[in-house]
């Protein structure tokens, strides 16, 4: 690790314990700073009942959820703008997005009808199903012959959302109006489902991109010189590939289920680290994990106190951010990817 990356690993851990201890202390029930490690621990007395119910209910499960939601959206970019070897793709481009969207959208339009849909649990379970099924019929498709071709799997994923997005046009066309505030809200996103009972059982998938960074480094490198060239350096490249899909549809997809889509995160997170880091995946994907945990959290601490005490939806937030930062960057990289 050189010196560029080492300071921006100290930087970015103190920024990401200073935007969780931000999000935990600003709301519309503000907590002090110094009750912090007392509540945390338990202690509360009779006058800080009330703030250790909303650190405990509240603060506490949507920061970690969003600490780790925004890191794995954030890494699953990186994967997939190093497995297509294009800096302008994210993980929507494979269909997950739009598979869990669309699975939910059934969820909230026809769970009056059929009653293991008739719950929010019900809603992230379809939504999670739909994107990781969406993702491994557009990795089916474009196999053959036991090889993946990265272009149809591109293809594929824009052919899926495509078709996604028109059924859930119709979806719109016969909901009433509950039904459909609740459909343009979840596909807005939003932090404020994330309680224990809805995190706890995603919290295995989000750390997948944790898990397996230290395996990936190195096999991206390869394969951005070409899978022929990985191949010679020892690669498995198609086993590599289908790993590669899955865990960002795994990831991707338990995140979306109880968050709902939220953009612009997996697109210019990576983008950013690689401009203070460089394109080395081995420090690319843990840094964006980082990065992202914090732009997430920042991005809900300004969503819910921005219009207090109403909420706005953090997909706003994400894309009112990242648009004009990608637009920079494409006008600052014209004629050129955006790898440096």
């Amino acid at each position: 690790m050189n010196r560029r990356s080492r300071l921006f690993l100290a930087i970015s851990s103190v920024g990401l314990l200073a935007a969780m201890l931000a999000a935990l202390c600003i709301g519309a029930f503000s907590i002090p700073l110094e009750w912090i490690p007392g509540l945390l621990i338990g202690d509360a007395n009779a006058d800080r009942e009330l703030a250790h119910q909303v650190l405990w209910s509240i603060r506490l499960p949507r920061v970690l959820f969003g600490v780790l939601l925004g890191g794995a959206l954030a890494f699953a970019g990186a994967i997939t703008q190093g497995l297509f070897r294009n800096p302008i793709v994210d993980p929507g481009l494979i269909g997950v997005s739009s598979g869990a969207a669309l699975a939910a959208s059934f969820a909230i339009v026809l769970g009056h009808t059929i009653p293991l849909l008739h719950s929010n649990e019900a809603i992230s379970v379809a939504a999670f199903l739909g994107g990781t099924g969406a993702c491994f019929l557009v990795y089916f498709i474009s196999g053959r012959d036991g090889k993946t071709n990265v272009v149809t799997l591109l293809l594929s994923g824009v052919a899926i959302l495509a078709l996604s997005e028109a059924i859930i046009g119709l979806l719109i066309f016969i909901a009433d109006d509950d039904q459909l505030r609740d459909l343009t809200f979840w596909r807005l996103g939003s932090l404020s489902g994330a309680t224990w009972n809805r995190m706890i059982p995603t919290i295995p998938f989000l750390l997948l991109p944790l898990l397996t960074a230290g395996f990936l480094g190195k096999g991206l490198n390869a394969l951005s010189l070409g899978e022929r060239e990985a191949s010679h350096l020892g690669i498995s490249v198609e086993r590599f590939k289908t790993a590669l899909v899955f865990l960002t549809g795994a990831s991707v997809g338990a995140g979306v289920a109880v968050a709902g889509i939220i953009v612009f995160i997996g697109l210019v997170v990576p983008h950013l680290v690689r401009l203070m880091t460089g394109p080395d995946h081995r420090t690319l994907l843990p840094f964006s994990f980082l990065l992202g945990s914090i732009i997430m959290t920042l991005a809900d601490l300004l969503a819910r106190t921005i219009v207090a005490p109403a909420e706005l939806p953090i997909g706003i937030i994400t894309a009112s951010l990242g648009a004009p930062f990608f637009l920079y960057l494409i006008q600052r990289k014209k004629g050129e990817l955006v790898w440096a």
